[in-house]
């Protein structure tokens, strides 16, 4: 059993797409109710971006906005996310809490390095009690790179990590394995392209799979 996982958040092990659709035409909306827009809701170009560093998406989303405005429309966006998780309108994938559960009866340390804002995060760990089970829960905000290899990297420092895998749906999460000397483990869901997927070390379609991979791994 390795010593450590690392998991990515939304797409790994959130299911973003339950409160993604409702809180993306909630934000654009409320931008049309301010004359700042007059289409409807980019979804599958938000879809697209997903593991991408948020100004990043925003700077997709929205080209021809200032980035004063990105930031307003964050924010509300943020709010939005936030509040239909304590709603309980999102979920977790299948299997998240066996598997945890499992690592942890096993002396595997659990970490989550995400792409999303810390609000964010703290919204989901604390509605689904994920502290149960994680070690610690680090945000890109953290890092000045946005940069998630490097997110990655302050993991390993701060815990002093030798032997790990990053485990999640996006390229950025495989790079940040392959970039620290870890194993990739992608996550065959929702968000997951097959172009990026191919690049893992390891696929998976469903994270109880999990269980055995990572018996057979030292």
């Amino acid at each position: 059993m390795l010593q450590s996982v690392i998991f990515d958040m939304d797409g790994t092990l959130f299911q973003t797409d339950k409160i993604l659709e409702l809180s993306l035409n909630d934000t654009f909306d409320h931008l049309r109710q301010l004359n700042k827009w007059d289409n409807t809701a980019p979804l599958d170009k938000f879809r697209e971006m997903m593991g991408a560093p948020v100004p990043k998406i925003w700077e997709a989303l929205l080209p021809d906005h200032s980035n004063e405005v990105r930031e307003q429309t964050d924010a509300y966006f943020l709010e939005r996310l936030v509040e239909n998780i304590r709603s309980g309108k999102g979920a977790l994938y299948p299997n998240v809490t066996e598997v945890f559960s499992y690592l942890k009866e096993n002396n595997c340390a659990i970490y989550i390095a995400s792409n999303g804002l810390i609000e964010y995060l703290r919204a989901i760990v604390n509605y689904y009690h994920l502290d149960n089970w994680v070690t610690e829960t680090f945000s890109i905000q953290q890092i000045d790179s946005l940069n998630k290899s490097d997110l990655v990297k302050s993991i390993i420092t701060k815990h002093h990590i030798k032997e790990a895998a990053v485990v999640g749906d996006r390229l950025s999460d495989i790079n940040a394995a392959k970039d620290n000397g870890l194993i990739a483990i992608g996550c065959n869901f929702d968000f997951a392209q097959a172009d990026e997927m191919a690049q893992a070390d390891i696929i998976i379609e469903d994270l109880i799979e999990l269980k055995t991979i990572l018996l057979n791994m030292d």
